[in-house]
């Protein structure tokens, strides 16, 4: 028999959408993957070169549990200059991904019957980290068609047992980018009641309406002792499958990862460790400005395509690189006994009979959410924005006639 904690996990959708696109695929079919959480471009060659001239010098030793130390200080001189507030070597843990980030800090600071504020449409691993610590999510809608919270409900979510809150901004799957007048609100609200912020800022690179990425500790510099600033090089530098991450702190978390990674990674990969030093140390820049260009010019493409839609408000698009759709206008317009009813049916329909793989938001906990990547190669995000706005464009005739 399982532990209890098993059945608290929710699947992974998007891995479920893929999983399910690879399966067409090996049946010989064409899909255009707009599923995936990843840009589809080479990695900058001074990361390549870093694992390489690892791997010849033999790194194959155990660093220390969080992190080595001169990439724990190249990392610091990062986040100083993306959040202006300084930040030393000995405030950073290096992490297997992002993932074990979030973990660390949901387990260095909740208790069993503690809550934690999640703004939802969210990214599933927040409140299976959540349920996992043995605490209790509490949701608070971002609505459409802006998925910017409000700070009025917020609040009133806000208990005696809140222990913390987690945000996300550039959003997975919203794209929506928290201004500072919310960051700043949220700020207050963590003050005041005295909880932790961990700020999930994995997408920071990719804010494409103007300015730049505004950590909460920039909007906010009071907040920096109560908050946790979580990122990773997953996406930055387009090696999802490298597992590495990191994160900003105050020394007692610092001191509670170096303790639960001790007894869990040990340590992340060295390879990919000496690899992002290099890139660092050496890098100029160029790849992540290419990158950027690259997702804002298909960004512009697909919401020239998606502006087609019918009986959907096309994206925004802000941040990320993720396109979402609410689809609630559209479900609720077709024939009540008709086969296609929630997302989910649509996903399944734009899979089996467009060859196109994306991601239903039922697994971001938003019934009519539709997730679609524009980190997919150019010609085929086009060729794929092209068969989801026909299909969704013709569902209604199509099940009116059915």
């Amino acid at each position: 028999m399982l532990a209890q904690r098993i059945s608290l996990l929710s699947d992974s959708g998007t891995a479920a959408a893929r999983e399910a696109a690879t399966l067409a695929i090996a049946a010989g079919r064409q899909i255009v993957d707009l599923a995936a959480g990843e840009v589809f471009i080479e990695p900058p060659s001074s990361v390549r070169e870093g694992a390489i001239a690892a791997i010849n010098a033999g790194r194959n030793r155990y660093t220390d549990s969080i992190g080595l130390p001169p990439l724990r200080k190249a990392v610091a001189k990062k986040v100083s200059a993306e959040t202006g507030t300084d930040w030393r070597a000995d405030d950073i843990v290096i992490t297997a991904g992002a993932k074990q980030g979030l973990l660390d800090a949901v387990l260095a600071v909740l208790d069993p019957g503690d809550e934690v504020i999640i703004i939802r449409p969210c990214w599933p691993t927040f409140p299976s980290q959540v349920l996992l610590a043995g605490a209790k999510p509490v949701f608070v809608e971002a609505r459409p068609p802006t998925y910017i919270p409000d700070i009025t409900r917020i609040r009133a979510a806000v208990t005696p047992h809140t222990k913390a809150i987690i945000i996300n901004s550039p959003n997975n799957p919203t794209g929506a980018v928290y201004d500072r007048t919310i960051l700043q609100a949220i700020g207050d609200l963590a003050i005041n009641y005295q909880f932790w912020i961990v700020s999930d800022e994995c997408y920071s690179s990719f804010v494409f309406t103007g300015g730049r990425h505004e950590s909460i500790v920039t909007a906010h510099p009071s907040v920096r002792s109560r908050t946790i600033v979580v990122n990773a090089f997953s996406k930055e530098l387009a090696i999802t499958g490298w597992r590495l991450g990191y994160f900003a702190a105050p020394p007692e978390i610092i001191s509670a990862a170096k303790k639960l990674q001790s007894h869990t990674t040990s340590n992340a990969n060295v390879i990919a460790q000496h690899a992002i030093l290099h890139h660092l140390q050496v890098g100029d820049g160029s790849f992540e400005r290419v990158m950027h260009q690259r997702l804002s010019d298909a960004r512009s493409v697909g919401l020239r395509i998606l502006s087609s839609l019918h009986d959907v408000i096309p994206p925004r698009g802000a941040g990320s690189f993720f396109f979402y759709l609410d689809l609630s206008r559209l479900v609720a317009d077709l024939p009540v006994r008709s086969p296609v009813g929630s997302a989910d049916d649509i996903v399944r329909l734009l899979l089996d009979e467009a060859d196109v793989a994306c991601v239903a938001g039922a697994i971001f906990g938003d019934v009519n959410g539709l997730r679609l990547s524009f980190g997919a190669p150019p010609d085929l995000m086009e060729v794929g924005l092209r068969r989801v706005v026909e299909t969704l464009n013709n569902l209604k005739t199509r099940q009116t006639a059915a």
